[in-house]
C-alpha cells in the first residue's frame, strides 16, 4: 500500500510537469524540498523549485518511468528509477533523453508522501570521466 502511494507521488509529479501545472508540481514536494536541476545545481525551497521548473516545463517534457525500485524505512523512502523523456529544445527541435533518478520522499503527518530531494541525474557520476589530480 505504501509503495502505491509513493509511486502515486512520482506519477503526479511527472503528470504535472507534462501538463505545465506549477501548483501541482510544487504540491509533490515538501516546502523545503530540493531538486537537482542539472548536475552540480541544486534548487532548494518553493521559490527556487518554481524558477527551475519554469525553465524546464518550457520544453514540454513528457516523462515516463521505465523501471523502478522503492526502499522504505519507516517514514523515509528512496525511489530509484530509470526514465525516458521527450520534448522540444529551445530551438524547437525534438529531443529524447534517458537517465537514472534518485528521489527521497518523506511520509507527512496526514499520510501523504512528498519529495524531499529529487535528483533526475543520479547516473552522472558513472557517466563522468575520472578527474586526474
Amino acid at each position: 500500500m505504501e509503495h502505491d502511494q509513493i509511486n502515486a507521488t512520482i506519477d503526479a509529479n511527472n503528470a504535472a510537469v507534462a501538463a505545465g501545472d506549477m501548483d501541482a508540481i510544487l504540491a509533490t514536494f515538501e516546502p523545503n524540498g530540493a531538486l537537482v536541476g542539472e548536475p552540480g545545481m541544486l534548487a532548494k525551497g518553493t521559490s527556487a523549485l518554481r524558477d527551475t521548473f519554469s525553465q524546464f516545463i518550457g520544453m514540454s517534457p513528457q516523462i515516463s518511468v521505465t523501471n523502478h525500485e522503492i526502499i522504505q524505512a519507516d517514514d523515509i523512502a528512496l525511489h530509484s528509477s530509470t526514465w525516458k523523456m521527450s520534448g522540444k529544445a529551445p530551438d524547437g527541435s525534438e529531443f529524447e533523453q534517458t537517465g537514472f533518478s534518485v528521489v527521497v520522499l518523506r511520509k507527512q503527518p496526514d499520510g501523504r508522501w512528498l519529495m524531499v530531494i529529487d535528483n533526475p541525474f543520479g547516473n552522472h557520476l558513472v557517466q563522468s570521466s575520472p578527474h586526474e589530480g
